[in-house]
């Protein structure tokens, strides 16, 4: 099992993760909303503003404070965005 870091020492099965979108859209908060109102949503945010929306296989929606591209980036053991310096991306 590969956990990857979410932010705050939040740690989430990078198996588990089906997509990584932006909270941007419509749909995404939608989404959001249906699933606090099942609760299965987890929010590890600690209060700071959502960057990132991760939907598991298993139906849960966890937010992020990290941005999709950093998560993405850990996901797949790269750091995305800077010329090769895997610090930067680090909470």
């Amino acid at each position: 099992m590969t956990l990857i870091n979410i932010g705050f020492g939040n740690l989430i099965s990078a198996e588990r993760v089906v997509s990584v979108v932006s909270p941007e859209s419509a749909p995404i908060r939608r989404i959001i909303s249906d699933a606090r109102d099942a609760g299965r949503l987890i929010d590890a945010t600690f209060g700071r503003r959502t960057r990132a929306v991760l939907v598991t296989d298993c139906g849960y929606v966890v937010l992020s404070a990290l941005q999709p591209e950093t998560v993405a980036g850990r996901m797949t053991g790269r750091a995305v965005g800077t010329e090769g310096d895997r610090n930067a991306n680090e909470t």
